[in-house]
């Protein structure tokens, strides 16, 4: 079965995230008439097109601030293990089950990035742990500031987190209407 027909099937199935439709991807399709005309069939809300965005733009951020951990964390002498703070998932109830999709995906680019975020951490801290007991000039007095200052990331990534929740646009509108024009919009990055 080739990519038109699954996609086919996906929006017969209520599948209508226009953003990702719209993403480096998928952008070279959109010449393709097969593609033109499945995409002209999504319908979406104003307000889950709102969401739509939120979450590809969540996406985005957590990923870049997997990649920011990481390299944070290089040459860390503290044992303590900091976790990948992410944003929660919205809970308003959707006009259309394209988005519960995308929430999911969401979810497991968060899991995955958080899995990997937390192996890499217990892999530093039980590498730290190790040379501390094998050499004995340990610096302690460094592996506290480390400590410090990775709590003190942790705190003010965790805020950031809460405060990009989103939050639903009072007046976004509810009714299914047409996907914006192809090549209209502009995937978050």
């Amino acid at each position: 079965m080739g990519a038109f027909a699954h996609l086919d099937a996906a929006v017969t199935a209520g599948y209508n995230d226009c953003v990702a439709l719209h993403s480096a991807s998928v952008r070279p399709q959109h010449h393709d008439p097969r593609f033109q005309a499945l995409y002209r069939r999504i319908r979406v809300t104003r307000a889950d097109l709102d969401e739509f965005f939120w979450l590809h733009q969540e996406m985005q951020i957590m990923m870049r601030q997997a990649q920011d951990a990481s390299v944070d964390n290089i040459g860390r002498l503290d044992t303590g293990v900091s976790l990948l703070p992410q944003a929660p998932l919205p809970t308003r109830e959707p006009n259309t089950p394209g988005v519960l999709i995308t929430r999911v995906n969401l979810a497991a680019v968060q899991t995955a990035l958080r899995q990997a975020a937390l192996k890499a951490e217990f892999q530093r801290s039980s590498g730290n742990t190790s040379l501390g007991l094998i050499d004995d000039p340990w610096d302690h007095s460094r592996a506290l500031r480390d400590a410090w200052h990775a709590d003190d990331l942790e705190t003010r990534r965790e805020q950031a987190a809460a405060a990009r929740a989103f939050v639903e646009r009072p007046g976004a509108a509810t009714v299914l209407v047409p996907c914006p024009p192809l090549g209209s919009l502009t995937y978050p990055g």
